[in-house]
């Protein structure tokens, strides 16, 4: 049976030592919220998906939802009991507004407790992950009465939430959606259509589950000009805030899907359900791209989520497994054979693995502070939002490739166990297999950064970012111990900005050169990111170790692994940046008839 520890230490590390939180003391979220405050409350969430959570993973992916002949979907044993824990003890509200009952953390914090929780049960977590996406919507593009009677409920973790995009006939092109809305004269709508794929679409876990739905106002617009978002309570709400009739929404079917089986994942039927208008009209798209943003970061986490707790299980098995001799000797001379550990393939891949979660996770947290500023509208918010629209699908495209590409190599480690349900290793590879495809598949993500962020306000955003990287390589310019981290982050970074000047070069000349290079190049500026923030955890580790108050053994493990990204991982932009300056040619020569 698989087992999780969640990464305490790693986190306060980050906290204390990397991100330079005590520079945000003036903002509203860290006033009473500094490092000690911070550990406290992720060491409680620690107990509750390590005690809670894990232990019903396994069970979620064995028994799944089950629906009803009512329509009724109930979900696998103990997550309803979960669930209500996970509610009691106050964690959807974490970072939502203290005026609707929420407790005003800041979003580092939640990025560190979300990636516990998906690491525990990815399943779960859906379940408080949407909700709280329904949340962000609502909170920045909903009325006054909207916030009102949703808001509370959703914060407290009373009511859920969904997203409704696709349909049978269409998911990443929403201007061929068919899904009506039919203006009523009390200014409500009736919403009648059908989605498919929507996450904790129906379940038992909370009394009310409120979808937002994107639909089209009859009459409107055609295309996605004329999309709208509505609210749609599974139940309508009553003047006093209780729960009426139930409205005509209900789940047709559940998906039988290749992992996160403990996740409903629906088809819903609308029926004249009665809705209301989010935002403006035939402007839903700009509202439900709040929710869409929460929801890749999100995502994101769930590719390092998983790959962080399948690599612990494989780092248990690689150290007990006894498989052949050290080819440089026997290592364990007392035993049959030597553990899988000391062989070269068998450290590669737990270094390949050990290497991308913590400077991925040093990348989602830096993102999440980046929020936090913006959320402040304090100095640097402008940067900080070019930061999140920037780098948004970058962490959901790249932290989700390379999370399941851990993951199968974590199984990898087992061998032939690995292929055994009773290992747990099959289902971190089911599970993350989703997260490379919802909230827009990667391709998609790797279309949008080269061919709407990097553009956007005339590149302000990346050059700001490659801004960013100088300052820190400058800072670092000076300190020798830092030279075997710096050198290879500048040569990434330079190269990085060979391929962005090349695509606005090329791009102008045949637009398939962008798409054929994007995958490559939203790599490129991953490993970018990602070497910008190992080179940060190594001069915070070197800065430990020189002060000799912390422990020792963590920064000299931490050092070690940044040099082995540096050293082993980086090399990979220089085919990156080949493939990418070969262009389209080759990649489009063929007819379709030829395949």
């Amino acid at each position: 049976m698989p087992i999780y520890q969640a990464p305490l230490k790693e986190f306060s590390f980050l906290l204390r030592e990397v991100l330079g939180l005590e520079r945000l003391s003036n903002l509203s979220a860290y006033a009473s919220a500094g490092p000690d405050l911070l550990e406290a409350v992720l060491a409680e969430g620690a107990k509750i998906c390590e005690e809670v959570l894990q232990p019903l993973n396994r069970v979620g992916d064995q028994q799944g939802c089950t629906r009803h002949k009512d329509g009724s979907v109930t979900t696998p044993e103990g997550f309803k009991a979960a669930y209500r824990t996970f509610a009691d003890g106050g964690w959807p509200s974490l970072t939502c507004d203290p005026e609707y009952g929420g407790q005003g953390m800041p979003v580092v914090l939640s990025m560190a407790f979300n990636e516990m929780v998906t690491s525990s049960n990815m399943a779960f977590g859906m379940y408080p992950g949407l909700t709280h996406g329904v949340y962000e919507a609502l909170h920045q593009h909903g009325s006054d009465e909207l916030k009102r009677i949703y808001l509370p409920k959703l914060t407290s973790g009373e009511w859920t939430g969904t997203m409704n995009l696709t349909e049978p006939h269409c998911g990443t092109d929403l201007g061929l959606m068919r899904t009506r809305a039919a203006p009523q004269p009390d200014g409500g709508y009736k919403i009648s259509g059908q989605k498919i794929f929507i996450s904790a679409g129906e379940h038992d876990l909370a009394e009310n589950i409120i979808h937002l739905v994107l639909a089209k106002i009859v009459g409107g617009p055609e295309g996605i000009k004329g999309v709208s978002l509505f609210v749609v309570p599974k139940f309508l709400v009553n003047a006093d805030g209780g729960l009426g009739a139930r409205n005509g929404v209900s789940c047709g079917s559940i998906e039988e899907k290749m992992g996160i089986h403990g996740n409903a994942t629906c088809v819903l039927n609308y029926d004249n359900a009665v809705g209301y208008l989010v935002g403006e009209e035939h402007k839903g798209m700009r509202a439900m791209f709040t929710m869409m943003n929460e929801a890749r970061l999100l995502v994101g986490q769930q590719g390092l989520a998983v790959s962080e707790v399948a690599y612990q299980n494989a780092v248990i098995y690689a150290r007990e497994r006894l498989q052949g001799r050290a080819l440089t000797g026997v290592a364990a001379p007392d035993k049959s054979a030597d553990p899988l550990i000391v062989h070269p393939d068998i450290r590669r891949m737990l270094m390949n693995q050990k290497a991308f979660n913590e400077g991925a996770r040093a990348f989602s947290m830096w993102i999440g502070v980046q929020a936090d500023i913006l959320r402040s509208g304090a100095a640097g918010a402008e940067k900080a939002d070019d930061y999140m629209a920037l780098l948004t699908p970058v962490v959901k495209a790249y932290l989700t490739d390379q999370g399941f590409a851990n993951c199968v190599n974590a199984q990898q480690i087992y061998g032939g166990h690995g292929y055994i349900a009773e290992q747990g290793m099959e289902q971190f590879v089911r599970d993350a297999r989703i997260a490379m495809i919802y909230e827009g598949a990667n391709g998609i993500q790797a279309l949008d950064l080269v061919g709407r962020k990097l553009g956007m306000n005339g590149g302000r955003a990346v050059f700001a970012f490659f801004a960013e990287v100088d300052a820190l390589l400058a800072e670092c310019a000076a300190e020798a111990e830092m030279a075997e981290y710096c050198a290879p982050l500048k040569e990434t970074r330079e190269r990085l900005e060979q391929a962005t000047l090349w695509f606005l070069e090329k791009g102008m000349e045949n637009p398939d050169h962008l798409a054929a290079g994007s995958t490559d190049y939203l790599h490129l500026f991953a490993l970018t990111a990602l070497g910008m923030m190992w080179l940060r955890m190594a001069r915070a580790a070197h800065a430990g170790l020189k002060a000799g108050t912390g422990d020792a053994g963590f920064y000299t493990a931490k050092l070690a692994t940044g040099r082995y990204f540096m050293q082993r991982v980086m090399p990979d932009g220089a085919a990156m940046l080949a493939k990418i300056k070969t262009g389209a040619d080759a990649m489009m020569a063929l007819d379709a008839e030829a395949f």
